[in-house]
């Protein structure tokens, strides 16, 4: 038997959005069987219009990347791009500075 991928778990970290497919036909009145990529070979690829959603392009969803260089032992150097915000904590004897990078 076929084990299903289930996309119900909620957390911080996961996704609300996996996409965009492309529509292969239309199976029911409401239900649509998508084109799933090779990675989602466990999901079921028959959906209903419900847990569809249509997108809307936006140039904010666009993300900009740099290469990043790797060094032998497959590390890499971070460095800061801008502070955004700093606050001190005071604590009885001493004083803590957070800063937001």
């Amino acid at each position: 038997m076929r084990s299903v991928k289930q996309f119900g778990v909620r957390g911080k970290l996961s996704p609300r959005y996996v996409g965009p497919f492309e529509v292969l036909e239309l199976v029911g009145a409401m239900t649509y069987r998508l084109a799933l990529p090779p990675r989602l070979a466990e999901v079921h690829n028959v959906f209903h219009l419900s847990n569809l959603c249509k997108y809307f392009c936006n140039s904010s969803h666009v993300l900009e990347y740099e290469l990043v260089e790797l060094r032998e032992d497959m590390t890499y150097e971070e460095y800061p791009v801008c502070i955004l915000d700093r606050e001190e904590k005071k604590l009885r004897n001493r004083t803590i500075s957070y800063v937001k990078v």
